[in-house]
């Protein structure tokens, strides 16, 4: 891996990550108490060079919740394999960090209903209507 492609035109360097192992709990048999398959990934984002102020005080707002003193972290530990959790972490950091720096979606513009969907709600609610007063026993 030369680094953590993120978006077409951003990509986080090798030395931008930090990996750390440990023993996961979970599937893996025997090998669970030997082996470091549990990965943690990363990147702090208060300190990173391909970020611009922009993009760095995005992050920072729309993760709050995940970032740990400047600091993302994310953890994979569901597969049995190293290698496997370490691609699993990427993927979901680089995950957080596209839905973070995305735009925002378009206001909608507001719009009245149309003549014809107001007569039709109206319809609707008469025949029904009238349906419950049918089922009505008959007054005398």
């Amino acid at each position: 891996m030369t680094g953590l492609q993120v978006t077409r035109t951003l990509q986080v360097p090798d030395a931008e990550l930090t990996w750390r192992f440990s023993r996961a709990s979970g599937p893996g048999g025997q090998g669970v108490n030997t082996t470091d398959s549990r990965v943690e990934l990363a990147f702090d984002v208060t300190g990173s060079s391909v970020l611009s102020e922009q993009q760095r005080e995005r992050v920072l707002q729309r993760l709050a919740r995940r970032v740990v003193d400047g600091r993302l972290v994310v953890v994979a530990s569901e597969h049995r394999s190293q290698l496997r959790n370490r691609d699993a972490a990427a993927r979901r950091m680089a995950q957080l960090l596209r839905e973070a720096l995305a735009p925002d979606p378009a206001r909608r513009r507001p719009t009245r209903p149309t003549l014809g969907s107001q007569r039709r709600r109206l319809q609707t609610k008469t025949q029904r209507g009238e349906t419950k007063r049918l089922r009505r026993p008959p007054s005398e």
